[in-house]
Parts: structure tokens; sequence; C-alpha cells
């Protein structure tokens, strides 16, 4: 059997939201207005949690970066936000469920509203190959602020999700998904086994309801539901 393990990675995988964490970042780093930026960031991360994001204006306001400053500098930036910033927030239980389902022989993916730029390494220091992220578009050796496609975020996550498995060479007998908010709640009932990891009040109730598994990663605690 073909199985397919799919990931959320903000608040799921991490213990913290890359996304959001990124921008406090730039600010940090004078790589943006400071105030303005801080509040803004934050608004919108208010916005995702109480699922009323807009994510199209959201992704023009977090890919503009990318767009107003030289590609080396946010690449060694980037690399330092990795090693300071998201290594401490792995959750303590990702390496044993991403290693649980290697140990099965599953394909494992990692599908993220959060811009490719910042989450590719992030993958790659999770040792997941795969990776479904929001696209900023990129020409002539720069980034536009553009997306390139469409975002990956709610029930676009099942459209993309879809996309990449009709361009696999490998037919998959069985999806598992894991993702922590009532954003992916289209993703989730998508898939064969729905897993509820460290979920919002939201996607607690609709767990309960329909009967998925909870685990925390952050506890470890229900670990022993993977497989």
């Amino acid at each position: 059997m073909t199985r397919l393990a799919v990931f959320d990675l903000d608040h799921t995988l991490l213990d913290g939201d890359s996304d959001y964490l990124w921008g406090r970042y730039l600010v940090t780093h004078g790589l943006v207005d400071g105030d303005h930026y801080e509040r803004t960031n934050r608004q919108y991360f208010e916005d995702y949690k109480a699922g009323c994001l807009d994510i199209d204006a959201f992704c023009r306001f977090a890919l503009a970066p990318l767009a107003a400053h030289d590609l080396k500098q946010l690449r060694t930036l980037r690399d330092r936000f990795v090693a300071e910033e998201i290594e401490p927030i792995v959750a303590a239980g990702t390496p044993m469920l991403l290693e649980r389902h290697r140990a099965e022989g599953d394909t494992l993916l990692i599908t993220t509203a959060t811009n490719r730029f910042v989450t590719e390494p992030i993958a790659a220091l999770l040792g997941v190959e795969h990776l479904i992220a929001t696209d900023p578009e990129f020409t002539g050796g720069r980034y536009t602020g553009a997306v390139a496609g469409i975002p990956n975020f709610r029930e676009r996550k099942v459209t993309r999700l879809q996309a990449w498995r009709d361009a696999q060479s490998v037919r998959f007998d069985s999806v598992s998904c894991y993702s922590d908010s009532h954003n992916d709640l289209a993703l989730l009932a998508s898939a064969d086994r729905a897993v509820a990891v460290d979920p919002d009040p939201l996607l607690r109730a609709e767990a309960d309801r329909r009967g998925w598994p909870v685990i925390s990663l952050r506890t470890m605690s229900g670990l022993g539901v993977v497989g």
C-alpha cells in the first residue's frame, strides 16, 4: 500500500508560526518599517486565528519585503532566522511522528499557507522532501511581490494537493492529514484519515464530532495513534 502523510506546518509541526515570526524578524533587523509592520503583522495573525484572514491582502503584505531587498541579503537573513527562531520551536513530538511515518514507508509532505521562501529551509530542517506552499513570483532574478498561482490556504490547500497528486507518477492508496487549525477543515475532511494536532477550539469541537484522533506534539501525548 502506498500512503501519503500530509502535515500542516505552523502550530502543528512547529510550536509557533513561522510566517508571523519572520515578520517580527524583519522588524528586528530593520528591513521593514517597525511599528507599522509589527501592528499589521499582528492584525493579520489575529485574523487568521479568527478565520477571517484576507489571504490575498496578506500575501501582498508578506511578499512585499522579498521584492524590496537584495536576494543574497534575504537568504543570509533567512538562514539566521531558521537557526535562531525555528529550530527552537520544532514541537517536541515532531521528529518522532515524522520518523514513524518514514518507518512505515509513507511519503511525507508539508502543506502550508506560509510562503515557500520562508518554509523551504524549514521543510529541509525537518527532513520532509515534499512541500506545497504559497509560491512567490520570481522573475529576472528577483521576487516581484506577487503570488505565482494561487495561495495555499483553506479550500485551496485541497486544490493544490490534488494538483500535486495528479502530477506524481505514484498513485496513493490513502492519505493522512495533520493540522491544528479550523482553517484546514476542508483539507482534513478530504483525507482518508484526519488527525487534529494541538487543535484550536473550533477544530477540537469538530474533531470530537467527527471522531478524529486528537494528539499533542508539544507534550507528545496521543502519539500512539499514529499508523
